[in-house]
């Protein structure tokens, strides 16, 4: 079980820092830092905007509409870290 646990905390993780990457990226287009007709960063983008678009847009449905403002990603982290939280307080739990 404790392998179970561990694998659910990397992916967690990756989860993380996919939704950090696209948060950052969106900054750096919006200031047009980065160049999303670029081949390699247009490739990035597109491939996070199909990983993390379907767990925003769930996001999106519970929250009120703040004009230009998406904080999907940040209710997504949240919601990462409490989970992260209740697998390592409640590991010990899974063990016996």
């Amino acid at each position: 079980m404790l392998t179970i646990i561990q694998i659910l905390l990397l992916l967690i993780s990756v989860v993380r820092f996919f939704v950090i990457a696209h948060f950052i990226m969106s900054w750096l287009i919006r200031f047009e830092v980065l160049n999303v007709r670029q081949e390699f960063v247009g490739q990035v983008w597109y491939t996070l905007q199909r990983i993390l678009e379907p767990i925003y847009s769930r996001v999106r449905r519970f929250m009120p509409d703040l004009g230009g403002v998406d904080l999907s990603p940040i209710v997504v982290l949240v919601g990462l870290e409490i989970l992260r939280i209740f697998l390592y307080n409640n590991a010990g739990a899974f063990l016996h």
